[in-house]
């Protein structure tokens, strides 16, 4: 299994029109892809700012393609993560799963 995390800025005055925002966008077509095993999305404070984090479990790379396209290590953005996002991190990080306790 390959986890897949991608981590954002947004002011915090848009935070929860983000999250309503991502439920539509980013969430729904994780969980929609064949292969995707399940999505996280986390948040913390940092200054003025709220970070997001999403973690995404996937079958293999094969999968996080067919969600990301073939040049996966990209960041996957939408029209309008522009009204909301301070800055776009062009690639995102990939992990081996090799032991989770949740089954």
């Amino acid at each position: 299994m390959i986890v897949r995390m991608w981590r954002g800025e947004v002011p915090k005055e848009k935070k929860a029109a983000y999250i309503e925002y991502l439920h539509k966008t980013g969430l729904s077509d994780y969980r929609n892809t064949p292969g995707n095993r399940g999505v996280s999305l986390l948040c913390r404070d940092v200054g003025d700012a709220v970070e997001f984090t999403t973690m995404t479990w996937w079958d293999n790379i094969e999968a996080i393609k067919r969600y990301a396209g073939e040049d996966y290590r990209k960041a996957r953005y939408y029209p309008e993560d522009a009204n909301y996002l301070k800055s776009f991190a062009p690639t995102v990080d990939h992990f081996e799963m090799i032991y989770d306790s949740r089954g």
